[in-house]
């Protein structure tokens, strides 16, 4: 078994923790990893209010007696969700997890680590990670650019991301983004990660509450299916390629602003994707690693595979990479 900074500092058995997806990251879904030895995820923005997040919890924990966290992701809009609220419920229900995202989450990580709860953030650079580090959080999750949604505007991929923040953080950290199989896991480990996180790939499980048909569309698509939009608003977002994609890209590409395209990336057309099926009616996101993702397995047969498979390969490293003396190699 894989044991780790942060399977130790988390109570888990698997160096594997399932994003906090919008609109994905649901009890059943959560559940079902955290009963496999991994840490599943809840997303509270995907609940309509406050109460509905407090049921949604209580459900989870009718299913797994296992840790699992509460994904809070701190936006800027105009009308902003309830967050005092929503972290007063987290707080109130017992979860001993939680994983911010987003703005700067100083005044929520303070509450959370007054109540014994530990904090894991999300960071999409290096010296976003060391701020997550100074204000006190447990853990940070790292995006490379590989990510589906949000990977920030430096364009900085996961091979070059994991070791820069294994050189600079003291706190463990899970890597994010591209990672589908035990070869990531394997990979991630020996850049220095502390364990991986993955949103694409759980998206495609039977416990995933989302349409067939977009499960379907994950595992028969490449990595050359997605389309980074709002670069010009510097807003970058990895989405699947659709109709919609394009002429978002098309817009913004003639000068338009947010206004011009707001209600094509609205968050409820996203969400109708999932629901019924039809990959056309709205952005949603979606990793470059959907052209590593082959079947849609149950998340606890995925999470002890993608183990097993990482110790596998590991082991058979160490047994195959051979350094030889220099003489041996010809070069004296």
């Amino acid at each position: 078994m894989l044991r780790t900074r942060f399977t130790e500092t988390f109570g888990v058995e698997h160096p594997i923790v399932q994003g906090g997806m919008m609109f994905v990251g649901r009890a059943e879904l959560a559940a079902a990893v955290s009963n496999a030895g991994g840490l599943g995820i809840i997303t509270a923005l995907t609940q309509p209010t406050p109460e509905d997040l407090a049921a949604e919890i209580a459900r989870c924990r009718a299913l797994t007696d296992r840790p699992f966290a509460v994904n809070l992701t701190l936006t800027l809009s105009i009308d902003p969700p309830p967050f005092e609220e929503i972290r007063q419920v987290i707080i109130d229900s017992g979860v001993k997890i939680v994983e911010t995202a987003g703005s700067d989450p100083t005044v929520h990580v303070e509450h959370f680590k007054e109540n014994g709860i530990k904090v894991i953030h999300k960071c999409t650079s290096v010296s976003h990670a060391l701020k997550a580090e100074r204000i006190g959080v447990d853990a940070v999750s790292i995006d490379g650019f590989e990510c589906a949604g949000h990977p920030g505007e430096d364009d900085v991929p996961g091979l070059v991301l994991i070791p820069a923040a294994a050189d600079a953080l003291n706190i463990p950290f899970v890597a994010s983004g591209g990672f589908a199989d035990g070869r990531g896991l394997a990979a991630a480990l020996a850049l220095g990660a502390d364990g991986i996180n993955m949103g694409t790939r759980f998206m495609c499980t039977v416990e995933s509450p989302i349409h067939e048909n977009i499960k379907r569309l994950i595992v028969d698509s490449t990595e050359r299916d997605t389309r980074l939009i709002m670069r010009q608003l510097r807003n970058s977002m990895r989405v699947a390629k659709n109709t919609v994609s394009d002429e978002v890209i098309e817009i913004l590409s003639r000068g338009g602003r947010f206004r011009d395209i707001k209600e094509l990336v609205a968050g409820a057309r996203g969400r109708t994707v999932f629901t019924n099926g039809d990959p056309e009616l709205g952005i949603w996101t979606v990793g470059l690693v959907q052209g590593l993702i082959r079947d849609i397995p149950t998340a606890g047969a995925l999470v002890h595979r993608i183990s097993s498979d990482a110790e596998q390969w590991l082991t058979d490293a160490a047994r195959t990479v051979v350094v030889a003396p220099l003489a041996a190699a010809g070069r004296e």
